[in-house]
């Protein structure tokens, strides 16, 4: 009788928790479904801030398990999208940090220096992030639009304009 007390001890919290992470798992999808198969023109931001939260959430209690990291550039990207920056970049941050092997971790980089200059307008900084993602990932996809980005850090559409007509009669 103590046997089976111990035995089902034992296993009650595992399966509880695999119903857990299941519950998440499925509210995801839900939610997923719900915001990108939709025939709505307009995001539903409440629905998009619960699903940033769940990915959070998710990673938060699995942080080893393989799709973490890509529900944390998921929920950056939702992020980034409904003009969160203060959280995207934290989101961003927790990659870098956490999954530096991740295959998407330059783009999580790159992405970090465009936050800081389209939305937060920080030059500073978003010179400080493109410099750093150009140093150690040269051969990126990104590298020549980094390039670009720390040349053009700044100037109004108008300046560029310009700067484009000039160099076109030269």
């Amino acid at each position: 009788m103590i046997l089976s007390i111990f035995l089902a001890s034992c296993e009650g919290p595992t399966d509880k928790s695999e119903e857990k992470e299941q519950s998440i798992e499925a509210s995801i999808a839900e939610l997923e479904k719900e915001l990108f198969n939709s025939n709505q023109s307009k995001l539903d931001k409440r629905k998009a801030l619960d699903l940033v939260n769940l990915y959070v959430k998710y990673v938060d209690k699995y942080p080893d398990e393989p799709i973490s990291p890509e529900y944390l550039f998921k929920a950056s990207d939702i992020s980034m999208n409904l003009n969160r920056p203060r959280k995207t970049i934290q989101l961003f941050d927790r990659i870098l940090t956490e999954y530096p092997n991740y295959n998407k971790t330059p783009s999580a980089l790159f992405l970090k220096a465009f936050v800081y200059e389209d939305q937060l307008h920080d030059y500073d900084q978003a010179k400080k992030y493109y410099e750093l993602f150009l140093e150690k990932y040269p051969n990126s996809d990104f590298a020549d639009d980094a390039e670009v980005s720390v040349k053009n850090l700044g100037k109004s559409p108008e300046e560029l304009i310009r700067e484009f007509e000039q160099n076109e009669q030269e």
